[in-house]
């Protein structure tokens, strides 16, 4: 039998086994003679040994015990070194790094890093999952300056000056890093357009300014330390935002996808939140508010105009007042085409329910919107008042979907206790016994 597989040329070899996991791709140097290069070449070294972005499988690394621990830490730190030694590429496409590592694996994670600049990397992950509470914990990772090539008084100019010349995409997750570093990464890497940065307990002001900085799409979470930020002069298109400080945003023409998000938020954290976008509202057309609608607004829910919002996304509760003030948000965003609600119910107290209240709030219709998504629906009485009410309003209505699951709760991979998978079903039975004879022919009627 002719192996016609391994006549192709080497990129197209290397191409290939790079779409393979790491550890099957490096498998494949066994194979021959000829294969020994390309095994090795392969441009994505993903060192994911376990998917940390399911939460039961960091709950379970969790529970064990810390001498396990250490040796799952060691044994992947000698993982990747070996890789990193024996690969004999010239190019990275993505070079990523799942485990929680602290300071003490600093010297093994710089030398990582070296090698994926060498080896002018396009995309760096560094995931370093927060092992356990955090006073008891060490210290997180931080970059080096002088690896970084970052002048500083003490040091001066001694870095390396290798660069990250073909660096498009940085995460990073629980590494020390401060507004310095990252606007180093901004104004010297020309390509970079995806910068995402969660749980940096070193980051106190960042600056994101300057026509000639690359960057398109910026995430920042859960970085409790900081202070504010300024994103001006850019052309940035996407800005998440989890927390709650001062933002500085202007001329940013590019801006049309917002997502702000915060647990615990003042009572007018959406008048502070649209104050801080004033400058680039009439540019939003995705605008994703993930905070207690109602909880958090002022008695007086006026709101700028929303003149090319095309899709919004709140959290609210099922009772008149957060109605009223969804009520105001569509009579802001006279062009929204979708909605979405994460839809939030108090069964211990029917006050905060509403019941019966809904029903006798007034009309707001909306002439543009042609989509409604109700999340977390629940087998209330309230839940469907509401719907109702927005089938009542929105005369261009073509689709609405109801989704019992509360992903905002439970995520992707987190146990379910049996009690909430039981109200999961018990609201598709209600949706489909109270709701679907309802709905209009006209409307389609999606129960998930």
């Amino acid at each position: 039998m002719v192996d016609r597989v391994s006549a192709l040329p080497d990129d197209i070899l290397v191409s290939l086994v790079s779409r393979l996991p790491l550890k099957e791709a490096v498998a494949t140097s066994v194979l021959s003679r000829r294969w020994q290069n390309v095994g090795l070449s392969t441009m994505n070294l993903r060192f994911d040994a376990v998917d940390f972005s399911i939460d039961n499988n960091f709950r379970h690394y969790l529970c064990k015990p810390k001498e396990i621990k250490e040796q799952e830490s060691w044994k992947y730190i000698n993982w990747v070194n070996h890789v990193v030694q024996q690969h004999r590429g010239k190019h990275i496409e993505e070079f990523r790094i799942s485990l929680p590592l602290d300071s003490r694996f600093s010297s093994s994670i710089n030398e990582w890093i070296q090698f994926a600049m060498e080896n002018s990397v396009e995309r760096l992950e560094l995931d370093f999952y927060q092992k356990v509470n955090v006073s008891a914990r060490f210290e997180d990772y931080t970059f080096s300056h002088k690896l970084l090539g970052i002048c500083t008084p003490s040091l001066g100019c001694c870095g390396y000056n290798i660069g990250f010349k073909s660096l498009k995409v940085l995460q990073i997750r629980h590494v020390g890093v401060t507004g310095e570093v990252l606007e180093y990464f901004l104004s010297n890497c020309p390509l970079l357009e995806r910068l995402s940065v969660t749980c940096a307990k070193d980051l106190v002001n960042l600056r994101v300014v300057g026509s000639s900085i690359a960057l398109k799409y910026l995430v920042i979470q859960n970085c409790h330390n900081l202070e504010s930020i300024e994103i001006r002069d850019v052309n940035i298109v996407s800005f998440i935002y989890c927390g709650y400080r001062s933002t500085n945003i202007s001329n940013v023409p590019l801006l049309s996808e917002v997502t702000v998000s915060q647990r615990c938020c003042p009572k007018d954290f959406v008048r502070v939140v649209l104050t801080q976008l004033s400058g680039c509202l009439s540019n939003i057309e995705i605008l994703k508010l993930h905070i207690h609608l109602g909880a958090a607004y002022n008695e007086n829910p006026a709101l700028p105009l929303l003149a090319n919002l095309k899709h919004l996304e709140l959290i609210v509760v099922a009772n008149y007042k957060a109605l009223h003030h969804l009520n105001s948000f569509l009579k802001a965003s006279p062009y929204l085409q979708r909605l979405l609600l994460e839809l939030q119910l108090y069964r211990e107290s029917p006050a905060l329910m509403g019941i019966g209240e809904i029903e006798k709030a007034a009309d707001c219709p909306h002439n543009h919107l042609k989509v409604v998504e109700i999340v977390g629906f629940r087998a209330h009485k309230s839940g469907v008042e509401l719907v109702m009410h927005l089938i009542k309003n929105v005369l261009a209505l073509e689709k609405i979907v109801i989704d019992p699951v509360r992903t905002w709760i439970y995520p992707h991979g987190v146990y379910k206790p049996h009690k909430e998978l039981d109200e999961e079903v018990k609201a598709r039975d209600h949706a489909k016994q109270y709701l679907e004879a309802k709905i209009p022919s006209t409307v389609e009627f999606v129960c998930l």
